[in-house]
């Protein structure tokens, strides 16, 4: 069987679970990042459908309905996902299974053991899982843009005592508060808060730009104890950007046109090349 986890320069992770299982993984790349997890027999991880990118023959993959979600039917009408895929080591060797992030993301291991046994998160942070981990989700039934309390963006809560995996758009900084520290994050940059953590929001505005939309108009005030997960690009920036490409090229010509009129082909540089 092929050893995934050397023949990279990059060095693996090892996570002990409280019950002295030994679980071996690897992080690699570097913006949209793959997580490779070693299975020994009858070993099982969960994660988010749509995620398994590769694994090794003896992996068998189902699908099921996640039935601890709190959102259950409402989630499942918003057209969000409701099951999970459990990746399962049937085979009487070690396998592997890799779990890609879903966009231009990096993969932060939480181990929920020294978080207090829970953390929460923005809306489909979560990518996979080992051992013991829940994960549950709310759905927000206010206008889009209108955030009054932390659960109003915070709205995915994973608890337990296992391995979790959770994805940060871009750059991701970690931040840990000391008792008493304060630190003024914009909404949409923060990935995941420890539950030690104390959520205030500041609206950085009139009521009618805020509810309209705009950026940096919501300040999460974050009060320590606890730490903190911030990105650097946040999906919905991300693909309001591409957006406004595609609407450029649709309406203004070709994806040449584009290219040229935002800089990143140099008209000058091309005739003289």
């Amino acid at each position: 069987m092929a050893a995934p986890f050397f023949s990279t320069p990059f060095q693996p992770f090892v996570y002990q679970s409280p019950q002295d299982v030994v679980t071996p993984f690897q992080i690699l790349g570097g913006e949209a990042q793959i997580v490779q997890i070693m299975l020994k027999p009858q070993e099982k991880i969960i994660a988010k459908p749509g995620s398994m990118c590769y694994m090794s023959g003896s992996i068998q993959m189902e699908n099921v309905v996640a039935t601890e979600n709190e959102a259950g039917v409402w989630q499942w009408l918003f057209g969000k996902n409701t099951t999970s895929i459990v990746l399962h080591n049937t085979g009487t060797t070690d396998g592997f299974v890799g779990i890609a992030a879903p966009s231009l993301a990096r993969i932060l291991p939480i181990d929920l053991a020294k978080f207090g046994g829970e953390i929460l998160c923005q809306p489909d942070a979560f990518l996979c899982s080992i051992n013991d981990v829940k994960v549950s989700n709310t759905i927000d039934q206010r206008p889009h843009n209108l955030v009054a309390t932390a659960e109003g963006f915070l709205r995915q809560k994973i608890s337990g005592q296992g391995l979790a995996f959770v994805v940060g758009g871009g750059s991701v900084v970690q931040k840990n508060l000391e008792v008493g520290e304060t630190l003024a994050v914009d909404v949409p940059s923060i990935v995941a808060v420890s539950s030690t953590v104390n959520v205030q929001i500041k609206y950085n505005g009139p009521m009618r730009r805020v509810v309209f939309g705009n950026d940096n108009l919501v300040t999460a005030v974050l009060t320590g104890p606890g730490i903190v997960f911030i990105q650097s690009m946040p999906f919905h920036r991300l693909s309001q950007r591409i957006a406004s490409l595609l609407w450029i090229i649709t309406g203004e010509g070709s994806l040449l046109d584009v290219f040229v009129k935002t800089g990143s082909i140099n008209v000058a540089n091309l005739a003289s090349g």
